[in-house]
């Protein structure tokens, strides 16, 4: 599961995997060519469209990652699916990064920290995939879709940032659409949403976390020690929940399905080497759509009247948010 990029953070904002456990780097933007201010600026456009084109790819890899977590969900047990996702992505780490010929990847400041934000991811990712069980995808990812919020909230008391009114009129009305969809007291919503709710929460002290390391370590020893801690911690638990599938077919999506989340990343790094964050960051937000759509599709899911407003108005708070920060920079 996938969350919209944090509103508040200072840095580029791009979507947060919680399933993957990983904070990509973002490249610099590239020069524009030399030539006529013309050329230059229809350069510019095409790559901006080219952005918002892979951006739309990548949180369709995302919504496909939990859609192929909540089929396994159905017919393996949790902890076993989680395990499989962080085993995927570290075996893809170890290929990509490999300590033993960059020995200062393991290498960090602030040790502490980085087992306890890995420890946050493995918690936000076992309650998210045991919600996926009972909830449809589109209402996980509404309340998941609280976290910018959150982490907004969290940002004054715990980093510092100054937070004002208008930004926590935002706030406020977002939880609104995030009670909408949960709809407390009326039944409508399975309890698993508590679980849901519980993994955006986890999600935003992550978030907070990775901002925090981000001063201190690379982005490379960051997504090294999440998939490794969630590899090692869920090891000891696998030989009383590990059943080996029978079905080819759950055999395969075990084993493959981090490749949605490695290839989410991948396009979101180059997204954001080609647009600017400000500009993609709205179009984290067609996730909902690609949802939506495979929701029906696979598991025939039909969001309810309640989601679909709800799902605006958390939309919308994001997007104002968005927007204060971006008055916030340029004053």
């Amino acid at each position: 599961m996938t969350a919209p990029p944090d509103p508040s953070s200072p840095q580029p904002p791009a979507p947060t995997d919680v399933s993957a456990g990983d904070i990509m780097p973002v490249p610099d933007q590239p020069a524009p060519p030399a030539g006529s201010g013309h050329d230059a600026a229809a350069h510019a456009q095409r790559l901006r469209i080219l952005g918002i084109v892979l951006m739309c790819g990548a949180v369709a890899c995302f919504a496909c990652l939990d859609a192929t977590a909540k089929y396994l969900g159905r017919h393996v047990d949790v902890l076993a699916v989680v395990w499989a996702r962080y085993a995927s992505a570290f075996v893809l780490a170890l290929l990509v990064f490999n300590p033993i010929t960059r020995p200062g990847l393991l290498r960090t400041q602030r040790p502490g920290l980085q087992i306890g934000r890995s420890a946050l991811l493995l918690g936000t990712t076992i309650l998210n995939f045991a919600a996926l069980r009972f909830l449809q995808l589109d209402q996980a990812l509404a309340i998941l879709f609280s976290t910018p919020l959150m982490v907004a909230a969290l940002a004054g008391p715990m980093l510092g940032e100054k937070i004002g009114p208008r930004r926590w009129a935002a706030i406020v009305v977002g939880l609104v659409g995030v009670l909408i969809v949960l709809q407390p007291g009326f039944g409508a919503v399975h309890p698993a949403a508590l679980l849901s709710m519980a993994s955006a929460v986890c999600a935003a002290f992550y978030a907070i976390a990775t901002r925090v390391l981000s001063r201190f370590d690379s982005d490379a020893t960051t997504l090294f020690y999440s998939n490794l801690v969630g590899v090692l911690v869920l090891a000891p638990v696998m030989p009383f929940v590990w059943t080996t599938p029978s079905d080819p077919l759950l055999i395969a999506l075990m084993i493959g399905f981090g490749g949605f989340g490695s290839l989410g990343h991948f396009l979101l790094i180059v997204a954001h080497r080609h647009t600017p964050a400000s500009i993609l960051s709205p179009f984290s937000y067609s996730q909902i759509l690609w949802t939506t759509i495979l929701g029906f599709v696979v598991f025939g899911d039909v969001p309810n009247r309640w989601t679909v407003a709800g799902v605006a108005i958390v939309i919308a708070s994001g997007l104002y948010l968005l927007h204060r920060e971006r008055v916030r920079r340029r004053g």
